[in-house]
């Protein structure tokens, strides 16, 4: 299934360049974790967790945890940082009081292959991946290229928000494939109008 061309419930998406855009792009263009199940997959997909992670405690309080971080997450990347903005304010204080939880400890282990692999040295609690996102986010912030390079989608009706990274930071949508293809057939079809008028 091509990325950008269905609603599959659980389509997911990884390409904003940091763990905390991701979980942003999670409403583009609907709600995607509406349950334990697509939280699992954003959860293991954005590499939070190793693959095969088991994440059988993720539930409902999961999902607000997650949809909470996401919200803060939006307000600080799309407005301009203020010491004076309450709203800005307000989430960036969440956002820090949740990176002080410690994130899930990876090691290094030999799987049954002889080939080093990442483990968890225990089962990661809410508490813990919610820090290792809000610590994305700061680090995020508070690096000054970084931040600069935060970019919205030029695409129609597209709220994905990405770190541009391309050579001569000119990148326009958040996916060449999805936005920049529909950019494209877009123009076609008005010079094509325009030559049949």
């Amino acid at each position: 299934m091509a990325l950008g061309t269905a609603t599959a419930p659980y389509e997911l998406r990884f390409d904003s360049g940091r763990i905390c855009l991701d979980l942003l792009a999670t409403t583009h263009p609907e709600e995607r974790i509406d349950s334990a199940e697509p939280l699992r997959a954003w959860i293991t997909g954005s590499g939070l967790v190793p693959a095969g992670t088991p994440l059988a405690s993720a539930d409902s309080s999961w999902i607000v945890g997650f949809r909470e971080l996401r919200g803060h997450i939006g307000q600080l990347v799309r407005e301009e940082p203020r010491q004076d903005s309450r709203p800005f304010g307000i989430a960036l204080t969440r956002v820090n009081e949740l990176a002080r939880a410690a994130p899930p400890v990876q090691l290094a282990v030999w799987d049954v292959g002889g080939t080093l692999v990442r483990a968890l040295c225990s089962p990661p609690t809410c508490a813990s991946l919610l820090a290792a996102v809000a610590r994305d986010t700061v680090e995020l912030l508070t690096d000054p290229a970084a931040r600069a390079s935060i970019r919205q989608c030029e695409g129609d009706n597209c709220p994905i928000v990405y770190l541009d990274t391309s050579r001569g930071r000119r990148r326009r949508w958040c996916s060449s494939e999805v936005c920049g293809n529909r950019e494209r057939v877009a123009r076609h079809r008005r010079r094509a109008a325009l030559a049949r008028a």
